[in-house]
């Protein structure tokens, strides 16, 4: 798919399942290959990001089944040190997760050499927030840029504990120091300025890591990683990614005469930040069937069309709801008032610049709105027209626009949509069910 037309005035109504959580679906597999014994993955989600991690941990001798949909995975675990020095360079794709969590993991693999790589959008994207913490336990990292750039190459060494203040509320940084910790000398506690995602922790404590956190510690949420323990194969069932759910959320309240309900939605509270937004902006969300599966909280969501007020957005809220920026821009566009983004400039190293590319697409759809530093201003009650926009290669900018292409008066066309296949490879698909539904 080179481009997709999206034109307005089409209903939308159905019940969507969404694909499985993408943070959870990489750490399920990771965790599965340095535990002993099996691990079996269900709802993992069968995109781009993931399939770069199996392939990865398939080229260091862990035995990973295919990832096709509706399928159980099955990793078999070769112990904390049994992951071999491949014969080839790790191709990560896309994915920063895939390669930021391999840096932490490989660090401490004594004797032998990694070399980490990816596609060209990843080369460009920021790893010394990952490499240089590392360096504080002892990591031998090095890249273009000093270390920033892939590619990498890692000589796996003896780590030291270590405690470490990281500078920016980030699951990925937090998550690739607790793997290294798993096979430190001595503990490792990692100190966030708010707390960022918290599915490592949940899942390690699953599979038997000595791990505590305490997430209203004075000084920064932090967490404490002690070496020692062997962790055990699993059942994990990923949730439905809430970051894909937001789409149909906001194109439920946007969409005139919209009835959607999204089942089996991950209900994590360090990501739950969008309800929260969307509920202070007057969003009429129900959460039905409340539960938890293997640890985690989940739930399905009923959105139904509502009117929506401005929001101002921020400081330690940003970190949890960090990927749903983007649909929250076109939310803001229909909002009355200003709505106000501050404090992402995270955005800014993510597959793309996100904050710049969201306001120049929407800015081709007749959109006013202003790019700052770390944010977005965004007057709304704006009437946006159908125009030709591009998502960059970007995932969620391409979900983004299909939203605001819904409501834009006339036909918009999106080119690069496959790019949703990244997190959503059923995106269009569904799109298209819940049109006709």
């Amino acid at each position: 798919m080179a481009s997709t037309t999206l034109t307005s005035g089409t209903r939308l109504r159905g019940t969507v399942r969404v694909p499985g959580d993408k943070s959870i679906s990489h750490r399920a597999l990771l965790f599965g290959a340095i535990a002993e014994g099996e691990t079996q993955i269900e709802g993992l989600l069968p995109a781009e990001d993931p399939l770069s991690t199996a392939a990865c941990l398939r080229a260091m001798g862990v035995e990973v089944s295919a990832i096709e949909a509706g399928q159980p995975v099955l990793v078999r675990g070769v112990g904390l040190d049994g992951l071999q020095e491949p014969a080839q360079v790790l191709d990560c794709g896309n994915s920063g997760t895939t390669m930021r969590l391999m840096l932490g993991l490989l660090a401490g693999r004594s004797g032998r050499h990694f070399v980490l790589d990816g596609d060209s959008s990843l080369r460009r994207r920021p790893m010394a927030r990952v490499a240089k913490p590392l360096g504080q336990m002892g990591a031998s990292i090095h890249g273009r840029q000093d270390g920033n750039l892939a590619p990498l190459a890692i000589q796996g060494r003896q780590l030291q504990g270590a405690v470490i203040r990281t500078p920016v509320a980030s699951a990925q940084v937090k998550s690739a120091l607790l793997l290294a910790g798993l096979s430190a000398e001595g503990p490792t506690t990692v100190i966030e300025p708010a707390l960022s995602r918290d599915h490592s922790e949940r899942m390690l404590r699953a599979f038997g890591a000595d791990l505590v956190s305490e997430s209203q510690a004075s000084g920064g949420p932090r967490v404490l990683i002690t070496p020692g323990a062997r962790l055990q194969g699993q059942r994990v069932v990923v949730p439905g990614d809430i970051s894909s759910a937001a789409f149909w959320l906001v194109a439920g309240l946007l969409v005139p005469g919209a009835e959607l309900l999204l089942e089996n939605v991950g209900l994590n509270p360090s990501r739950t930040g969008i309800l929260e937004v969307l509920e202070a902006m007057g969003a009429p969300l129900e959460i039905l069937n409340e539960r938890l599966v293997a640890g985690e909280p989940v739930g399905d969501l009923r959105v139904s069309p509502a009117p929506l007020k401005a929001f101002s957005i921020g400081g330690e809220l940003i970190p949890r709801l960090v990927d749903e920026i983007p649909i929250l821009a076109v939310a803001a566009l229909a909002a009355e008032g200003t709505s106000v983004i501050r404090d992402a400039e995270e955005l800014r190293v993510k597959e793309t610049d996100r904050l710049a590319v969201m306001a120049r697409q929407l800015r081709a759809m007749g959109a006013e709105l202003e790019e700052t530093s770390d944010g977005l201003v965004i007057p709304g009650g704006q009437q946006l027209h159908g125009a030709s926009v591009d998502s960059e290669t970007d995932h969620r900018v391409a979900m983004s626009l299909a939203v605001a292409a819904l409501v834009a008066r006339g036909s918009t066309n999106i080119a690069r949509a496959e790019a949703a296949a990244v997190s959503y490879p059923n995106f269009w698909d569904d799109l298209s069910r819940l049109q006709a539904g």
